[in-house]
């Protein structure tokens, strides 16, 4: 039952990046700059986290705690921005469709290295014929989607 929830939980989640680009397209088509509706939607998402952490009553972590992170991994926020920046300037140029067949592409071939090596804590997976397979028919699919 975990996994079918995680599993739905993905797909909603997935089903939000489309939603996101353009919701933050329009913020950046309204305030004129890109970087300027990302900065607003990370600001919203951080006080949205805030409030939802404080109100489950959740401990703080320790600053020793926090210490014992490599470095690496405090790299995720810079990664986010450049990613929902991205989303906000391109979507409109781009479209929903050709756009997220490109990130979807990105993912699968980053996660195919990640999951081949076992890099950043992910079990390995290595990369077989079929997993490659798999990734020729999306990247086939971000032709056809833009083409068509």
């Amino acid at each position: 039952m975990i996994v079918w929830l995680s599993m739905l939980a993905a797909l909603i989640a997935g089903s939000m990046l489309p939603l996101q680009a353009g919701v933050n397209a329009q913020l950046a088509r309204a305030g004129g700059n890109a970087l300027w509706a990302s900065g607003i939607s990370f600001f919203a998402g951080t006080l949205t986290l805030l409030v939802v952490y404080s109100s489950l009553r959740l401990p703080w972590p320790a600053l020793n705690d926090l210490k014992e992170a490599p470095l690496w991994a405090w790299t995720g926020g810079l990664m986010g921005a450049f990613f929902v920046t991205c989303m906000a300037f391109f979507a409109p140029r781009l479209g929903a469709t050709t756009l997220l067949a490109l990130v979807i592409t990105g993912q699968i071939l980053t996660s195919l290295v990640l999951d081949h090596f076992g890099a950043v804590g992910f079990n390995v997976h290595e990369i077989n014929l079929w997993r490659v397979f798999g990734v020729i028919l999306i990247g086939t699919g971000v032709f056809l989607v833009r083409k068509f």
